[in-house]
């Protein structure tokens, strides 16, 4: 396409969503689960075909030399085809809110004043890599009674042309717009471009993907963007603290899965417990190879680990997103100094404490400014389906509108609503 064909063909999708939107906004919760039941029931009958359209992306990544890491987030295996079906039943099974209304009062003029949960409307959805993340999107617009547009990477077309194509099949089955859920066709990257600068018709914009992608979109969006750039999570061991619990937690936090933004990346201790503390945790590390970026005071107290990899920490390792088997480690003098470090360094998206004192932790939880904070559990649970969303399209590190994991809640909107018999302002 040209740039005219690809300006013309973005407002035609952003057209056809805008007028899809209201179909969905007013659709029954029985006719959204209807749809959501035949996508987990058409991705389960489509296995075979869904991997021949895979096969063709993977093949097209590896002959382009994409890291082995990056072709891995491509495959669409059985495994994950059944956990996108299995997500599709558990939203089809929780409740609806939309249109739910709360907080209703009476005011002293006789009307009652409340507030209804509603769409958003129409979202874009921009992300990188990963196909499940279609199906992901797709479910939750049709849950939440949006319309959508998605548009996923071009090493992935082949694979979200074809779950898309499923969607379509469920809306049809359960007679909702064919456009409520819309893919970008073009691999283009002016689509991108377009697709940001149309708020006449796209009420928000989520990217999902690499900090450059983010920042991008950040820059260069003319409609409101739920966004995390990078998740330098933290987890602080207290003093005083279950030294067991201390070090099976934050094993697990960054040891579980390197990959993911909610993994810890740096390792706060206190003073306090540091000498009994680091030389546990650091034989955990050093036996799983993981590399520790050290302040003086906590190299000290792990020199004796054998084979511990030790580096000196730079300035910027406090704030590094490491996603690797990496970790920066700093003694503390206690609470007050950890919640410093974590506000000033961290990107806000999840931070742990692992104390047995009742009052820091209340402290830890009011003060540290971050989308989820955690006493005495693995940052590695910050995520939609742990939560209990039922899925996320995202995870946010803005204050606005959403915050943390996004799920259905996330892709509503509050209207005020007055119920009143006919009173007059006075």
């Amino acid at each position: 396409m040209n740039a005219l064909n690809i300006a013309e063909y973005t407002q035609t999708l952003g057209l056809q969503a805008k007028a899809a939107s209201a179909l969905m906004a007013r659709a029954p919760a029985a006719i959204k689960n209807k749809a959501l039941l035949a996508l987990a029931r058409l991705l389960r009958a489509n296995v075979d075909a869904l991997q021949v359209d895979n096969a063709r992306d993977l093949a097209r990544a590896r002959a382009a030399g994409l890291a082995e890491p990056m072709v891995d987030r491509l495959k669409l295996t059985p495994k994950v085809i059944e956990t996108c079906a299995q997500g599709c039943e558990q939203l089809a099974a929780m409740p609806d809110v939309i249109g739910e209304i709360m907080g209703m009062r009476q005011q002293p003029s006789g009307i009652r004043v409340g507030q209804m949960r509603v769409p958003i409307g129409v979202f874009g959805m921009i992300y990188e890599s990963r196909p499940n993340v279609t199906i992901e999107a797709a479910s939750l617009s049709i849950k939440s009674g949006n319309a959508c547009i998605l548009r996923g990477g071009s090493e992935a077309i082949d694979s979200n042309q074809a779950l898309a194509r499923l969607v379509g099949l469920a809306l049809a089955e359960a007679g909702l717009p064919e456009h409520g859920v819309q893919l970008v066709q073009t691999t283009d990257r002016a689509a991108v471009g377009q697709l940001i600068a149309m708020p006449q018709y796209v009420d928000v914009i989520i990217p999902r993907g690499g900090k450059g992608l983010i920042e991008r979109i950040s820059a260069e969006a003319k409609v409101p963007v739920i966004k995390h750039l990078d998740g330098n999570c933290h987890s602080y061991v207290d003093d005083p603290c279950d030294l067991d619990l201390a070090v099976r937690v934050v094993d697990n936090a960054k040891t579980q899965k390197y990959s993911p933004c909610n993994a810890s990346e740096s390792l706060l201790v206190a003073r306090g417990v540091a000498a009994q503390f680091l030389p546990r945790m650091g034989a955990v590390f050093a036996d799983k190879g993981v590399e520790m970026r050290v302040c003086a005071e906590s190299r000290a107290l792990l020199a004796g680990v054998a084979g511990a990899n030790l580096v000196d920490a730079q300035e910027s390792d406090w704030s590094e997103e490491y996603l690797a088997p990496i970790i920066s480690i700093r003694v503390v003098a206690g609470l007050d100094e950890a919640i410093a470090h974590i506000n000033r360094y961290s990107s806000h998206h999840t931070e742990a404490i692992l104390t047995t004192d009742h009052r820091h932790a209340q402290r830890f939880l009011r003060e540290v400014d971050s989308a989820s904070v955690m006493v005495n559990a693995s940052t590695r649970f910050a995520d939609g389906f742990e939560y209990g969303l039922g899925a996320e399209i995202g995870i946010s590190t803005d204050k606005f509108h959403a915050r943390g994991p996004v799920g259905i809640e996330g892709l509503t909107s509050l209207k005020w609503v007055v119920l009143g018999e006919g009173e007059v302002r006075q």
